[in-house]
């Protein structure tokens, strides 16, 4: 059965894109919350992006006392890596495949895709990211950690094993501790992956130092076509 598509809010830098970025929201937020952040991204020059900020469905989450809000899957802790919610994970890993299976089909190619996310959102693009058949241009997760970490290396798959990763977090994050982003960075380098770490004096928020590092990021990965 097919996958039911994410509602997106979705921007474009220029007409007739020819790169895409999807960028997933944390939890308890929604699409629109970092839609105001392409402007500053400082992309002139650079041929056309679209940029999709897909919605997650509502659901109750446990670490809040049960609240439904946007997430997309149960955290059960705060230390965010016991009791894990696999079967969560792995039901919006398919949602997020569905959206990058439909961005190729309007035309955009997998290596002109950068997956990034926020949070948990972070979360879901490293998770995703790795495990695609396809390669994409890059993956950007941001104050935010690899979930079912103990699983990457046997359900990794090799078409991103060189994919750019940009990992970003604040030291004096609470919601995510820095250790989590810490760990991830070592994880993955541990199994080869390309890293560039990125850490900030801030807490779970972006700072424009780090705009600044995510657009010089996706002028890297995304160049222009000859």
């Amino acid at each position: 059965m097919q996958t039911p598509l994410l509602p997106c809010f979705e921007t474009e830098t220029a007409a007739s894109p020819t790169a895409t970025v999807i960028l997933l929201h944390g939890l308890g937020a929604d699409g629109h919350d970092f839609a105001a952040l392409v402007p500053e991204l400082n992309l002139r020059g650079c041929q056309g992006i679209r940029f999709v900020f897909p919605h997650a469905p509502s659901m109750p989450v446990t670490v809040n006392g049960g609240y439904t809000m946007p997430a997309w899957y149960d955290i059960t802790g705060t230390d965010l890596v016991s009791g894990q919610d696999a079967a969560g994970i792995q039901h919006s890993e398919r949602a997020i495949r569905a959206l990058i299976d439909q961005q190729i089909e309007r035309g955009i190619p997998a290596e002109r895709i950068v997956l990034s996310g926020f949070s948990q959102g972070a979360a879901m693009a490293l998770h995703t990211g790795l495990r695609l058949p396809f390669a994409l241009a890059g993956i950007m997760a941001l104050s935010g950690y690899l979930p079912l970490a103990e699983r990457l290396a046997t359900e990794r798959a090799a078409a991103n094993a060189h994919t750019p990763i940009f990992l970003a977090h604040g030291t004096q994050d609470s919601v995510v501790i820095p250790q989590r982003g810490e760990d991830t960075r070592d994880a993955l380098q541990t199994l080869g992956y390309p890293v560039q770490w990125n850490s900030y004096a801030t807490g779970h928020n972006l700072t424009s130092e780090e705009v600044e590092d995510m657009g010089a990021f996706l002028r890297l990965v995304l160049p222009a076509l000859a």
